[in-house]
């Protein structure tokens, strides 16, 4: 019996309208609620530890939001649902999309017949684009 690599994906990113700082400041804040998914094939439940995913733009970190330490039950699909507050200081002013990358890596094991425990661990690598004047997002692809 072979046990496979868990999956961990963006499923949904959902943007609140953002807020101006300060006026005299060139940050802006961005709210998103994401709906991340572990997807475990296997026969056994996964459980895993704390991570965080890393938002970023052109290589910066822009933000980040935490992923709490849980179980993905054997054969199913454990939805967590997580906030982040992005900052897009170094964003133009005019730009109309924001291409955004989400990176983690989720570690823990896999429990067999309560018996047999090996680690797996995973990771996400997701692109997505924000569109800044309809405030949605588009084209969420993960590798």
């Amino acid at each position: 019996m072979r046990i496979k690599n868990p999956k961990f994906r963006v499923r949904s990113l959902t943007m609140e309208t953002p807020t101006a700082g300060n006026v005299n400041s060139s940050s802006t804040s961005m709210r998103f609620h994401a709906e991340v998914i572990v997807k475990n094939t296997n026969f056994g439940h996964y459980k895993f530890e704390n991570s965080t995913i890393t938002f970023s733009y052109l290589g910066n970190p822009v933000g980040k939001a935490d992923v709490l330490k849980g179980r993905a039950k054997a054969r199913s699909t454990k939805k967590m649902n997580v906030t982040v507050d992005v900052m897009t200081s170094s964003v133009p002013k005019d730009s109309r999309i924001l291409v955004l990358k989400s990176y983690s890596k989720l570690n823990g094991k896999v429990h067999l017949m309560k018996v047999i425990k090996k680690k797996k661990s995973t990771e996400m690598d997701c692109t997505m684009n924000v569109n800044l004047k309809t405030y949605k997002v588009d084209d969420i692809k993960c590798k």
